[in-house]
């Protein structure tokens, strides 16, 4: 029969084996949603640029001012998702990281208990990518949806001169570009400081 030291060791492996593959989905989750928020804000864009183009209500007979103010506005509130969607990156980002720290420390604890088990591992703690990189996959989704926020923001600007009727050539591009650079930049750093922020915390 078993005895009671062999039956609590079993246990404990059970649950170890059990922790183990809930943090992998967690991580996986936290992989697909990633995919999932740069893609819905991706089609958001798509399809208000692709309305924005195909429609007749900006011809000789409509009201410039009005629709302009109005294309403003829902850029506007673009740049606002563009925002929201690289904060939501940055925190699934932190997410997947934590996750990972997990099985590292079950990883760990296993190979305390028994040495030849390291073997095995490849991926170790001390192995674990930073938290913030510039040449991971999160990052690289968060370049692309900050520099269509930087694009919608310059488009929010443009409408919006066009909209209050300030007509100045030179500086309406000037604006224009320096709103979408502000956006852009903007939304990198403050994808880096969640994740720095994140870090601290741990």
């Amino acid at each position: 029969m078993p005895t009671k030291s062999s039956s609590s060791l079993e246990r404990s492996k059970e649950i170890l084996t059990a922790e183990y593959e809930y943090i992998a989905d967690t991580a996986s989750q936290a992989n697909e949603d990633r995919a999932r928020v740069a893609s819905f804000y991706l089609i958001a864009v798509g399809s208000l640029v692709a309305a924005l183009f195909s429609t007749q209500l900006l011809n000789n007979n409509s009201n410039i001012k009005t629709l302009s103010l109005l294309f403003s506005g829902l850029f506007c509130v673009l740049t606002l998702l563009g925002t929201l969607t690289v904060t939501q990156l940055a925190r699934l980002r932190a997410a997947w990281y934590e996750s990972m720290m997990a099985l590292n420390q079950i990883k760990e604890y296993a190979i305390s208990q028994e040495k030849d088990i390291a073997k095995a591992f490849r991926w170790r703690a001390h192995s674990m990518p930073p938290l913030y990189k510039i040449n991971s996959i999160s990052y690289q989704q968060t370049l692309e949806v900050a520099l269509l926020s930087g694009l919608t923001f310059g488009a929010a600007i443009y409408f919006l001169q066009i909209g209050i009727n300030y007509n100045c050539s030179s500086c309406n591009w000037a604006y224009t570009i320096a709103a979408a650079v502000f956006a852009f930049v903007f939304q990198l750093n403050l994808y880096k400081r969640l994740l720095t922020v994140s870090k601290k915390e741990k």
